[in-house]
């Protein structure tokens, strides 16, 4: 009886740090200055209109050539973790491959007679 009370007062514990812990993590968020980010909007707005025709021929193909890193920098991080392996995808594409099973016999027998009159010519 005293093991099982002292278990219940231990298990009680640790359950009640962990969700001490887990309110203890929670802090505000931040507040956003929405005023601040419609200037700086309308400053870059401002700055792309005043630009040339090679300026912003420029800029864009600055602004792909980020994306195109960012993509590469993620599909670099999605190939160090792959979700499924080359043996995985080797033995999907060979389940696809086989025939798919025939629900009777008589079935079966004019698939067996279709494929024996197809390797006869």
């Amino acid at each position: 009886m005293n093991k099982l009370i002292a278990t219940l007062i231990a298990g009680t514990f640790a359950l009640g740090s962990v969700a001490a812990m887990a309110q203890g993590d929670k802090t505000p968020p931040q507040p956003v200055d929405t005023a601040k980010l419609k200037a700086e909007r309308e400053q870059a707005k401002a700055d792309y209109a005043a630009m040339t025709p090679e300026q912003k021929a420029a800029y864009k193909k600055g602004m792909a050539a980020a994306r195109r890193r960012l993509l590469t920098e993620q599909q670099l991080k999605a190939m160090d973790n792959p979700s499924i392996t080359p043996a995985e995808t080797k033995a999907v594409k060979d389940a696809k491959a086989q025939p798919k099973a025939l629900p009777d016999k008589s079935a079966k027998q004019k698939a067996l007679e279709e494929q024996i009159k197809k390797a006869g010519q």
